[in-house]
């Protein structure tokens, strides 16, 4: 029964909170969608750790669709042998993992220590740095620590298939029963930060900002500056 919550239940639980609660925020609360800018109070501390976190994400995003979505035969197909695909993903997800991590406490340690910007800060502003950080600091863990002191687990043959068959509505939760600890714990906070996207400032990272090349660009005058106008 436990096997069945985790790994079937609390996944579609967590993911229904996420598409329903960005529809409500669409739809009632679309000028709170964009992430508030707090460039104006600070910008070397936010260049760093904004950009770190940023493409950091990206590539681990890259990381997960490849190892989780495409399937292992698909790799052997082209050639490519297991222990070709774990070194590369050991390193690029080890790297990845890390301009993650590392972007994620620049940021947060900017928010606690400038009191500008820890006055706007709210509660959700902390939780999702707080679950970004355990997400992404436990499959760093897993990444260059697990798969190179333990072993390389092959999450493909598991994980993957048991990710997949949640968008088939034939959930394989058999196959999570052998798969270590540490794995289940990043998927389960993994699943909680999705259920948290609508809540948090995260929602942006559904928005594409495709007007944005064309518009025109802000400018920002001091009070003195606008009176000299005058």
């Amino acid at each position: 029964m436990t096997d069945i919550f985790w790994w079937v239940i609390f996944p579609y639980i967590t993911l229904a909170m996420m598409i329903i609660g960005l529809l409500y925020r669409f739809a009632y609360r679309q000028k709170s969608w964009t992430a508030p800018s707090t460039e104006m109070f600070e910008k070397k501390w936010l260049r760093v750790g904004s950009t770190l976190f940023h493409w950091g994400i990206i590539f681990a995003l890259v990381g997960h669709v490849m190892g989780v979505l495409i399937p292992r035969s698909v790799y052997l197909s082209f050639g490519v042998s297991d222990e070709i695909y774990h070194i590369f993903a050991i390193a690029g997800g080890g790297i990845a993992g890390l301009m993650v991590v590392v972007g994620i406490i620049v940021l947060i340690i900017r928010r606690l220590t400038n009191r500008r910007i820890r006055k706007h800060a709210k509660f959700a502003d902390y939780f999702s740095g707080i679950m970004l950080l355990i997400t992404a600091g436990l499959g760093t863990g897993m990444t260059l620590i697990y798969n190179t002191t333990v072993t390389a687990y092959e999450y493909r043959t598991s994980i993957g298939p048991w990710f997949r068959s949640l968008f088939i509505f034939q959930p394989k939760y058999q196959l999570m029963k052998e798969v270590p600890l540490l794995f289940q714990i990043h998927i389960i906070v993994a699943f909680l930060l999705f259920a948290s996207i609508p809540f948090t400032m995260l929602v942006h990272m559904f928005s594409f900002p495709a007007r944005y090349p064309g518009r025109a660009p802000q400018q920002y005058r001091t009070r003195s500056e606008g009176r000299n106008k005058i």
